[in-house]
């Protein structure tokens, strides 16, 4: 770990400010929802809950319901409502091997059961390129906000549906040479859907109308990355009652105005498919950087134009997650990655307060829930964790199945999909 600023400052700055986690972004949802990717606040952490999900169970204890269903996916599941809605992709009968029927799945909360299938694109054969063995047709997961669900399947198109399945908008403009399939999913800032377009020769971020799905405005990333490729999920924060975008990519990360797209502040670094999604806490950014020098960096999104030498308060070295995002609480950083060594960090000094080998391989983004946390492993073993400043593994339940999708808590259930199936287990 380097440190790159003297700390005392800043951390006196942080307090006096009041700055917390992200949770401070407006939660509507309380505990009775997971509309979107890492639940209502976007960064993994359930808000005040009345029951726990279990500390243990296996395939056959505690199971409510199974669902396999007849596409696949690592998009996450959310929770609106009565329903459980997911996205995936289903081979066409009788059409070419690599042909697609991309869809959103509606299941019954209760019971679990299929309750409709909506076709929402055609993907040919030929607009159907080669994905990564940890990537899927339908990984970027849904936003559901108030009468609205959106759905996005990276270069193949964006669309909007409203709350009785029926589509209102179609986006199949935003195209670009994908690497390795799709994969960053779009956040909702206020009227506009917000989303990253990093392929093979392209490097922007755009902003779709909520209402019509027409582009309001797109920002090149103002580096000229070797190797463009990206697929992260922007994170929205609020620095001194201005709203920002954090997007990531590669070679750079830019803090963006969602009103017209202008570049707030941007910090450069060596990287490329950058995946973890950024969390705020304590008066700072952390994100990882991706493949290359991997790193984790804190930064103070108070800058304005280029930062890099002037704004990262920190950086971590060894054992920065590619894949898995961060999780943030009660100023404490978590970061597990995909060889399975978690790392806890204090949020404001980078200082370590302990290392942990788990086991296993990582893909999907840890979940706080109270005091435990919930962190499924590529192998299908659900860990559970006891979150502070001591390492303490409360349970490891095997759901002998692979996982890369990130869990959905919601009060005492949770949703988990796996290779062949949605849970819910409570």
């Amino acid at each position: 770990m380097r440190r790159l600023l003297t700390q005392f400052i800043f951390c006196g700055f942080c307090g006096l400010c009041g700055w917390g986690s992200p949770s401070a972004v407006a939660n509507e949802a309380g505990d009775t929802e997971w509309p979107k990717f890492r639940g209502p606040a976007g960064d993994g952490v359930v808000p005040a809950i009345s029951e726990l999900p279990p500390l243990k169970w296996s395939t056959s204890e505690r199971v409510t319901w199974r669902n396999e269903l007849p596409g696949s996916g690592w998009s996450s599941p959310v929770v609106v409502g009565d329903e459980v809605l997911i996205t995936g992709a289903e081979k066409v009968p009788g059409g070419p091997a690599e042909a697609r029927s991309l869809v959103l799945y509606r299941l019954d909360r209760t019971t679990g059961e299929l309750r409709e299938t909506i076709k929402v694109f055609d993907q040919s054969a030929e607009d159907s390129p080669g994905i990564h063995s940890k990537n899927s047709h339908a990984s970027p997961t849904p936003w559901v906000s108030g009468e609205q669900i959106f759905v996005h399947f990276g270069y193949q198109g964006t669309a909007a549906l409203n709350r009785g399945g029926k589509l209102q908008w179609v986006n199949r403009d935003l195209r670009f040479p994908p690497v390795h399939g799709n994969g960053g999913s779009p956040v909702l800032v206020g009227d506009r859907l917000i989303f990253t377009c990093d392929g093979a020769d392209a490097a922007y971020v755009v902003a779709l109308s909520a209402a019509s799905g027409e582009v309001l405005w797109k920002q090149d990333r103002p580096v000229d990355a070797s190797r463009k490729f990206s697929f992260c999920t922007p994170s929205e924060i609020n620095v001194d009652g201005q709203t920002q975008v954090i997007c990531p990519g590669s070679d750079c990360v830019l803090a963006l105005n969602p009103e017209d797209g202008s570049i707030i502040w941007q910090i450069r670094y060596d990287g490329y498919s950058v995946v973890p999604k950024p969390v705020y806490a304590d008066g700072l950014v952390f994100i990882a950087t991706g493949f290359g020098p991997t790193q984790v960096m804190a930064i103070d999104p108070r800058g304005r134009g280029d930062v890099t030498d002037t704004h990262v308060r920190w950086t971590l070295d060894r054992g920065a997650p590619k894949t898995p995002s961060l999780l943030a609480d009660k100023g404490l950083l978590y970061v597990v990655s995909d060889d399975g060594i978690l790392t806890v960090l204090e949020t404001v000094s980078g200082d370590q307060v302990y290392k942990q080998r788990l086991g296993g391989k990582y893909s999907a983004s840890p979940v706080l829930v109270g005091e435990r946390i919930y962190l499924p492993s590529e192998e299908g073993v659900v860990r559970v964790l006891q979150a502070g400043r001591e390492f303490n593994e409360l349970a490891a339940n095997d759901m002998d199945e692979r996982i890369l999708a990130s869990p959905a808590v919601v009060q005492g259930e949770l949703y988990l999909r796996t290779d062949k199936a949605v849970y819910r287990v409570e």
